[in-house]
């Protein structure tokens, strides 16, 4: 019993690194023994219906919590965009540098994809778990979605003669996508806390649902970042770049909006904003605008960045028991 209750304890501290791993062995699992691969072509369809839900559950659940008179712009939401912006712009002009050379091409336009995205719709589940505003945290992810609509159209046809991005459809088409993800389920999360305050009190009552929500749809993006590595017709060494490379990139985008929250008083939030993407949206728009080999590297931040958000949440329980067991004392 009490190995069991260690086994518990274990995947609550580290929900996100389990998820990682039940969506890797899982996938695995279907590739590597035939009698499952029937099966898995039959499930596809309930998978895609799965994680749009898991991530609309999330979502819901989040913003039945914010308070929406906080919904409003700060400082520190103008300086994580501008650093974005630079950002985005330092990797433009390495991607164009490196034209000659197609690998190295394809590693930048990999890391752009890691930079250009918008800050994930999770973010907030997230940032609220380390002590943050979830409400400033939500106004931001929704000014990021608007500027990375406007970016890529803009930015892609740069760097792929190919990628026919047109600006005013692949705008509306981004908006389309993070719209459905993003403000639907913010429209209804206000209608709850004003229409059906005993909905919204059971929904608040339940600990941690849209983090453990969270946690599943991780899991199948685990599943599918997993599918898109092995089913790569890139080089293992142009794949091990890309995967050191946005390793790299997660530690350079905290590190730079943690200093910039610093500044400006929302360190924690800043950081969040910077760094958290939402790699769905970036895998998709690098499939179909630049080039699939460059889709691997937001599926490698995927798994980075929550490997690292559990790091940070495991440090914050373990201060707050500090604090809690030195205020007993």
């Amino acid at each position: 019993m009490r190995a069991f209750d260690r086994l518990i304890r274990f995947c609550k501290d580290w929900t996100l690194p389990v998820a990682i791993v039940v969506g890797t062995v899982v996938y695995m699992a279907f590739y590597h023994i035939p009698q499952l691969d029937r099966l898995g072509t039959q499930l596809m369809p309930a998978v895609d219906v799965l994680f749009p839900l898991s991530v609309f559950m999330t979502l819901l659940v989040t913003f039945c919590k914010i308070d929406f008179r906080q919904m409003r712009p700060h400082r520190w939401h103008a300086g994580v965009l501008v650093a974005q912006l630079l950002l985005v712009a330092a990797c433009v002009w390495v991607v164009v540098a490196a034209g000659d050379t197609p690998e190295q091409k394809l590693l930048w336009e990999a890391v752009l994809t890691c930079i250009i995205g918008p800050s994930a719709s999770a973010a907030p589940v997230v940032a609220g778990k380390l002590g943050g505003n979830i409400s400033t945290m939500t106004t931001y992810t929704l000014l990021s979605a608007l500027a990375s609509a406007v970016l890529i159209p803009l930015v892609f046809p740069m760097l792929e003669h190919t990628a026919h991005a047109e600006f005013l459809p692949a705008f509306l088409i981004i908006l389309q996508k993070v719209s459905l993800v993003l403000l639907l389920p913010l429209a209804l999360g206000w209608t709850v806390q004003h229409t059906l305050p005993r909905l919204q009190r059971r929904i608040v009552s339940v600990p941690d649902l849209s983090f453990y929500c969270w946690a599943f749809s991780l899991s199948i993006t685990s599943g599918v970042t997993v599918r898109n590595i092995v089913h790569s017709a890139a080089s293992p060494s142009l794949l091990v770049q890309i995967g050191a490379v946005s390793l790299m990139l997660c530690f350079v985008q905290f590190a730079i909006g943690r200093a910039i929250g610093r500044r400006l008083g929302e360190e924690i939030n800043a950081g969040q904003a910077l760094f958290q993407k939402n790699t769905a949206l970036s895998i998709w728009v690098a499939y179909i605008y630049l080039h699939p080999v460059a889709s691997v590297g937001a599926g490698c931040y995927v798994l980075w960045q929550n490997i690292i958000n559990s790091l940070e949440l495991w440090y914050h329980d373990k201060c707050q028991r500090r604090q809690k067991l030195g205020a007993m004392t």
